[in-house]
């Protein structure tokens, strides 16, 4: 039969769901042309593209031990006030009176020259140089106050050389909804455990001020979003962890989608989560080894470690 297994090598019919310009004919005229050239052609089953599990009844749905509520929301946090951007930066700073003899990485001037920023002046002498405490490394504080003044303001910064962060990192997205609960079906490679589903709803709105243009409408497409993790230990730290960056704001941001070209639009943000349930034809699904550890290390770029769960209330 066709789809015995045979020892040639195999042309996989994609399964191809109109994103891609390439017609599925083609792996048929690939087999054609492998057959008209002599080769053997053994024909696979083509994956089945699974996005969502089988259906879950609402008796079925359980809320995860450990962890309280099953939904969380958040409104526009408004960034904290009242602190100049030269008191926010003096806690994370050593002054330094003998600049190394290198360039500073935000103005590409020598430190021991005055900073090169040429662009509103913070009430900072531009030859002041400082040393972040943590990371080490040194820039003209007039640059480190620009580079703050244009971010988000929250209070936190991080360094533009090594991205070590300093204060908690808090991101711009929009406000909605986030909601997380067990249901009774495994992902692949999982088998020995039931799935947690998390289901964004984020709706469309207007720009506040943090975001790129501000008083502009944002448009909010594929909501709700669907995406899954193992109900394993590891699978709920991750989940824990992904609350936290959900309350800072850090999971989705507006800017343009790097798959429609679109501007103005609410984009994923450097967490990366798994949106299909049972394959992995995207690249967005099970089984995938290393997936938590690799978003595990996501977290950690945005400040969000074991250590942030003891800070945080649950």
């Amino acid at each position: 039969s066709l789809l015995a297994p045979c020892r040639v090598p195999t042309v996989p019919v994609k399964n191809l769901t109109g994103s891609s310009p390439v017609n599925p004919a083609l792996a048929g005229i690939t087999g054609i042309l492998m057959s008209a050239a002599g080769l053997p052609v053994c024909l696979t089953r083509p994956p089945k593209l699974v996005l969502h599990p089988p259906p879950v009844s609402k008796s079925e749905i359980q809320s995860i031990p450990g962890i309280s509520h099953t939904c969380r929301k958040t409104t526009k946090k408004q960034a904290k006030k009242g602190k100049t951007p030269e008191e926010v930066l003096k806690k994370y700073l050593q002054k330094v009176r003998h600049p190394p003899d290198e360039d500073c990485t935000i103005c590409m001037e020598r430190l021991s020259a005055p900073s090169g920023y040429k662009g509103p002046h913070p009430a900072v002498k531009p030859d002041l140089v400082g040393k972040l405490v943590k990371c080490g490394h040194v820039f003209h504080l007039h640059c480190l106050v620009a580079m703050y003044n244009n971010g988000n303001k929250d209070g936190s910064l991080q360094c533009p050389t090594c991205k070590t962060i300093y204060g908690v990192k808090t991101g711009t997205q929009p406000p909605g909804k986030m909601e997380y609960h067990i249901i009774p079906h495994a992902l692949p490679g999982h088998s020995d455990c039931k799935t947690i589903r998390i289901i964004y709803n984020i709706p469309p709105g207007v720009q506040g001020p943090e975001h790129p243009n501000p008083g502009k409408s944002f448009t909010a497409r594929g909501f709700p979003r669907h995406c899954y993790l193992p109900d394993s230990e590891k699978g709920r730290k991750v989940l824990k962890l992904l609350l936290v960056a959900w309350d800072r704001r850090l999971i989705f941001a507006i800017g343009t989608s790097s798959t429609t070209g679109e501007s103005d639009t609410v984009i994923w943000n450097e967490i990366h989560h798994k949106t299909e349930f049972g394959s992995n034809l995207t690249g967005h699904g099970y089984p995938d080894i290393n997936y938590l550890d690799n978003v595990l290390a996501e977290l950690a770029a945005q400040g969000i470690t074991e250590e942030s769960l003891a800070q945080e209330k649950d």
